[in-house]
Order: C-alpha cells, then sequence, then structure tokens
C-alpha cells in the first residue's frame, strides 16, 4: 500500500480495478483525466496492461495520462509499453522476504532494441539507496553496472514494491532469484549477482 495525501491507496500488485469491466475501466480513465489524477489513470493504464491490452491503446492512455496529469502519476507506472511487465509482476510476486532491513530489491529497464532479442531487457540489482537514487547513480557512473550505465531506461518500481527495506541476507537471496527466474521467463535479464 502506497500514501497519497492521508488516504491509503493500494499499490499496483493489488490490481483493484481487477474486477472491474472494461467499459466502466475506460469510464475511469475519463473520469481521472478530468480530474487531472494521476494514481485513478495509472491503475486503470495498469489493469489493462496486466489483461494483455493492444499495446498502441496502452500507450496512447499513457501519452494521455502523462499530459494531463503528470505530477500525480504515482512512480510505479511505467513510462513506456513493455510487454513482458504482467510477467514480471507474476515473478516477483513470487519472492517475500523473512525480515525488515534497510535494503531494497530494484529492476531497471534496459534498452536492447540493437538486439535480436527484443528490444528491452531488464537488471536486477539491490541497494540500501532508494531504487530511483540507485538508478541515478548508475547513469552517473557511481559504482554503476555496464549495462544500466548504457542501456538504462528506467526504474521498474512496480514489480518490487514489497522488497523494499528488506533485510540484507534476504536482498542478496532474492536478488539472485529472482534473475533466474526472469531469465528462464525469456527475459533479457542482467545483473542479479
Amino acid at each position: 500500500m502506497a500514501r497519497r495525501g492521508t488516504a491509503t491507496v493500494p499499490g499496483p500488485a493489488a490490481r483493484p480495478l481487477r474486477a472491474c469491466p472494461e467499459a466502466q475501466l475506460m469510464q475511469r480513465f475519463e473520469a481521472a483525466l478530468a480530474a487531472a489524477d494521476g494514481a485513478a489513470g495509472a491503475h486503470v493504464i495498469h489493469e489493462l496492461w496486466m489483461r494483455g491490452g493492444f499495446p498502441a491503446r496502452i500507450e496512447a492512455a499513457q501519452a494521455a495520462l502523462w499530459e494531463r496529469a503528470a505530477a500525480s502519476i504515482p512512480e510505479w507506472l511505467p513510462m513506456r509499453h513493455v510487454q513482458w511487465l504482467p510477467q514480471v509482476y507474476e515473478i516477483a510476486a513470487g519472492f517475500r522476504a523473512q525480515r525488515r532491513g534497510r535494503t531494497n530489491i530494484y529492476l531497471v529497464l534496459l534498452d536492447f532494441a540493437d538486439r535480436r532479442r527484443g528490444p528491452h531487457g531488464i537488471y536486477v540489482g539491490m541497494s540500501g539507496y532508494a531504487p530511483a537514487q540507485r538508478f541515478d547513480q548508475h547513469k552517473a557512473g557511481i559504482r554503476a553496472a555496464g549495462s544500466v550505465l548504457k542501456r538504462g531506461l528506467e526504474v521498474l518500481t512496480g514489480p518490487t514494491l514489497h522488497l523494499q527495506r528488506i533485510a540484507r541476507a534476504d536482498a542478496a537471496r532474492i536478488e539472485a532469484g529472482l534473475a533466474a527466474a526472469l531469465a528462464d521467463a525469456g527475459i533479457l535479464t542482467e545483473g542479479g549477482h
């Protein structure tokens, strides 16, 4: 769960709109655009994504949401369409930490447009820094993984929200296991050591 103002808003993995019929989803999206409510619109886009919606439709919805509600879009909504995102959510949900701590698992979307295996890959990492801060460090060349420095596009926050502030030993186990599971699913994967 994420906090927004004084209300508790469910995270994307909870899929609060899972049971919503498609026509009602689109009504919710139009209402979110009219109210400039980035969080509500992000949940609709996320649900369309998880249902395997048509990529051009999702990208158009993302563009409209960014145009109308950029300031309130939650960080977990990716900025570009990635076909295998539902798979990443499913795989990441299978990992749990035993203890709380100071370490975070993070995923970075990688640009592999110059490779034959698809336009995107993923980097799996762990850090004591917040995922966005660690991504900025990679891009600045600070203890950077070459794949993130060269190919990093954005942090994919949503799938690993439940893997934040965990014990370092759990994080090391999860980082390696998550990277292996993503690679086994056919996603071009870097990191995870």
